[in-house]
């Protein structure tokens, strides 16, 4: 499994040579403990399901102690009643995980490697440099994205309000995750400046793009359970609409397993798919700067899952992404999207995301 975010060499610019910045790993080094409480407790399906996250939680370290099993969920299963997600990579695993833990029924749900994502173009274009204002769901990140022959770039995903005041929100590893002076001689820093379209979409080249808003430094990473960051925006420069979407609610809603939901990205465009799993306990390993070298693995909780077969739902470029409701008017914001691989896409719960920037939605 793998972040979505893309990384271009600038010395493969005119071949188009597309990489994975980071991945999602097997086991590791936890830094957060796995009962860690969720901050937004998903809305329960039926009254079992609260009762089949205790069980879930209960087991994950030991079957996350298997290298080849990367995260665990509640889910629904084929007959409507709750169960146990198992997300692994091997065969092996496959045929070695239980049927049942503790009497809820068990799904394994075999998922890719790290692996190259093929980038696909929508009927929209999202990496386009557009006119001021822009709308959302863009391509985006940080102007100096660019480290060891290779630049970066990812989505900004939506408008936040923090004390008054309007930022962009994406994630983490999009916005501000070159965190030593290495391949480019510097770290992101509160002020820099955002740009769209992302450098990967420009060449490699800053000046072919334009500033649309400031890095608000907020190192959510390690520390914390959300791989988010904001911008402050430039003025007249940002409009609260989304590529395809429109405007949004200023008000959330919390995930349900089968729920239909929708995204506007960099990469896929817009959209479309439904929550396989909530609670899901997840490992995602980061990198330092844009191709600079392991810096650490980070533990999530009470993460949701999206279904995203074939990576029609969410593919590299995409990280940063809003996961909203499937509805013509007005949708409300469901989580952040994040990380996933050709089966699975990952979001921090919208709520959890808000909390940690004191924040609310900017929409109707």
């Amino acid at each position: 499994m793998e972040h979505f975010r893309l990384r271009l060499s600038s010395f493969l610019v005119l071949a188009g040579v597309l990489a994975l910045l980071v991945g999602f790993q097997g086991c590791s080094n936890d830094d957060t403990a796995l009962t860690t409480p969720i901050t937004q407790a998903p809305q329960d399906n039926t009254p079992d399901l609260r009762g089949t996250m205790v069980i879930q939680e209960r087991h994950t370290p030991a079957l996350m102690a298997s290298p080849d099993v990367i995260g665990t969920a509640v889910t629904l299963g084929e007959d409507g009643q709750p169960a146990i997600l198992l997300l692994v990579t091997s065969e092996k695993a496959v045929t070695r995980m239980p049927h049942e833990i503790d009497g809820v029924q068990v799904q394994i749900l075999l998922t890719d490697p790290i692996v190259a994502m093929r980038t696909t173009t929508p009927t929209v274009s999202h990496t386009a440099k557009q006119t001021l204002p822009i709308q959302l769901g863009t391509s985006g990140g940080w102007r100096y994205d660019l480290a060891n022959g290779y630049c970066c770039g990812g989505t900004l995903g939506s408008l936040i309000s923090v004390g008054g005041q309007q930022r962009i929100l994406s994630n983490y590893h999009v916005f501000e995750a070159d965190i030593v002076s290495g391949g480019n001689s510097r770290v992101a820093t509160t002020g820099d400046y955002m740009i769209q379209p992302a450098l990967i979409d420009v060449g490699c080249n800053a000046a072919n793009a334009q500033n649309v808003a400031t890095l608000v430094v907020s190192k959510a990473l390690p520390n914390s359970n959300v791989d988010a960051s904001t911008a402050t925006i430039i003025s007249g420069a940002v409009s609260s609409a989304i590529l395809q979407i429109g405007t949004i609610s200023s008000q959330t809603v919390a995930a349900t397993v089968n729920q239909a939901v929708k995204k506007s990205g960099r990469t896929t465009g817009l959209t479309r798919s439904k929550v396989s799993g909530l609670n899901a306990t997840v490992s995602v390993a980061y990198e330092n700067e844009c191709a600079g070298g392991a810096a650490f693995t980070k533990t999530f909780t009470g993460q949701i899952v999206v279904s995203n077969r074939a990576s029609k739902f969410l593919a590299g470029g995409d990280s940063g992404s809003l996961l909203v409701q499937d509805v013509a008017t007005n949708p409300r914001a469901v989580g952040l999207l994040f990380a996933g691989s050709s089966s699975t896409a990952i979001a921090n719960p919208i709520n959890e995301v808000l909390s940690f920037f004191g924040a609310t939605m900017v929409g109707n």
